[in-house]
């Protein structure tokens, strides 16, 4: 059975106006509550709210803050093309004929000059905070051809060469060239020779003897299969005919590499002597042939953003400013704004606008040269040890401190430290690479802070100086620095190691 109840409201006039109570309504019979309706309606208030808002210039240097100098070279060549008002510093020079151009300015310097009521007025007073150095323009040089380097070839370059002069025109020569197609940059074949000959319609018999004259090519290993069979053709070039040596590398590379030599010794009846001596000559060999060979993309250079020499007991920082640009701004256009009749109002227009950003641009960079020098030469005072004494005396150090000894924002620091190098005493660094983590603090005899480089050092000097027969453990070594005051645990001993390539004990060990 369907039970039925009914709710009723009632309204009341004199309310309409207070806040609004809804109660649950309650079955007939009982008493009944008031419903008050809501009041919506609309207006306008005023309140006073805090905002961040980026202005377009602030947003430009921002950007050109965490350019490094490379980038900021592009960045600032890019801006030439589009602003004709931006012009390079050391290129200044009026347009067109340069006679026509001068007499015409000369005519109108005796003219008033009017009233400008730009954000860029006192940029015309004053330019020798603006990094404009005027020179004269150099003469055009005479280069030759030790200016100019050619491409680097490339490991498939230099195997088709071979395969021109080794194989004449034909068959051969065309399953050479599909062969060294396959090859990764390794120097390895990727492709199995039945799914060769498959794909050529060739037997497999002619794509193997193809391959074993391939096998021949510098350099020594390339177009094999696998680790054994490149280790094995590089021992055929040399002439090295050891049983043991090839028995070793067609069924014990595996034990040889996770260090267990008696285990190999055992089972080819050999002293573990001999098979130390035999692991040492295989690691002589070359795993991977086309490493020899630049890759695609080439050589990475790094063009350090800052220099810090040694003068005397101080050290000095030294902005690298020889391949950025030196900004300026068109003397032609500047003549152009302060002679009112020289150009129509349009024209005036625009080069105004233009001439705001060319000033904007360069505040920016001054800007950016500013607030990095002041970054480095804060992490110099930090790292003061380490500039003088080498890695080892690194001292950890974050953003925050920077930050708060300059009074700038730690964002402010991350960007100017961001993908720029440092070229000091100790060599050539990234900036981020002075901010090192900190190891150590704990229950130690003087609960010393390292940072982690410095324990690595420590690390590898350790296992530098350490008996070949009996090489330290990753606990031996954690006891040995925190005898040094530096609490550290065995499983961090361990990540350092394993980030620096040494391998365990096991592997270090010397028979």
């Amino acid at each position: 059975m369907l039970k039925v109840e009914y709710y009723t409201y009632r309204v009341n006039p004199s309310l309409r106006s207070s806040p609004v109570r809804v109660d649950q309504p309650e079955p007939r019979g009982k008493q009944q509550r008031e419903v008050v309706p809501v009041r919506m309606d609309m207006g306008l208030n005023l309140e006073q709210t805090q905002k961040l808002i980026m202005t377009p210039e602030l947003r430009q240097a921002i950007k050109i803050l965490q350019l490094s100098t490379i980038e900021l070279n592009e960045y600032l060549e890019q801006e030439v093309l589009e602003n004709p008002l931006l012009e390079l510093g050391n290129d200044v020079e009026l347009p067109g004929n340069g006679v026509e151009a001068e007499s015409q300015l000369s005519q109108t310097e005796e003219l008033p000059v009017p009233e400008l009521d730009v954000d860029w007025q006192e940029y015309f007073q004053d330019e020798s905070d603006l990094g404009f150095i005027p020179s004269p323009r150099s003469e055009e040089k005479n280069y030759s051809f030790e200016y100019f380097t050619s491409k680097e070839p490339t490991l498939h370059d230099h195997l088709r060469y071979q395969v021109q002069m080794a194989f004449p025109a034909g068959r051969q020569r065309d399953i050479g060239l599909f062969l060294i197609g396959n090859i990764d940059d390794h120097g390895y074949l990727q492709l199995s020779l039945q799914d060769a000959a498959q794909y050529l319609g060739l037997e497999t018999w002619e794509v193997q003897q193809v391959l074993e004259v391939i096998q021949t090519f510098d350099p020594p290993g390339v177009g094999a299969r696998t680790l054994e069979e490149c280790l094995i053709i590089q021992l055929r070039q040399r002439d090295h005919y050891d049983p043991l040596v090839l028995e070793v590398i067609k069924h014990g590379l595996r034990d040889l590499a996770a260090g267990r030599l008696a285990r190999i010794a055992r089972r080819l009846n050999t002293t573990v002597q001999r098979i130390q001596e035999i692991s040492d000559f295989i690691r002589t060999l070359n795993p991977k042939p086309g490493s020899s060979f630049g890759g695609t993309q080439g050589v990475r250079y790094i063009v350090p953003d800052v220099i810090i020499e040694r003068v005397d007991e101080e050290y000095v920082v030294i902005l690298n400013d020889s391949i950025t640009p030196r900004l300026g701004i068109n003397p032609l256009y500047r003549q152009l704004l302060c002679h009112d009749h020289m150009c129509d109002p349009e024209t005036r227009k625009f080069l105004q606008n233009k001439l705001n950003a060319a000033a904007r641009i360069i505040r920016s960079v001054e800007q950016r040269r500013t607030t990095l020098y002041r970054v480095v030469s804060c992490l110099v005072n930090f790292q003061r040890e380490f500039l003088d004494k080498g890695i080892k005396y690194l001292k950890p150090l974050t953003l925050r401190q920077v930050a708060e000894t300059l009074g700038i924002h730690e964002s402010t620091v991350s960007r100017a430290t961001a993908n720029k190098y440092a070229q000091t005493p100790q060599g050539v660094f990234e900036l981020k690479f002075f901010f090192a983590s900190g190891v150590g603090g704990g229950p130690s005899a003087d609960g010393l802070v390292a940072s982690a480089e410095s324990i690595k050092k420590i690390i590898s000097e350790h296992i530098n100086r350490e008996h070949p027969g009996r090489p330290l453990t990753d606990q031996q070594l954690a006891d040995l620095i925190s005898s040094q005051g530096v609490a550290i645990s065995r499983r961090t001993v361990a990540k350092y190691r394993n980030e620096l390539g040494i391998p365990v004990a096991a592997k270090r060990r010397r028979y």
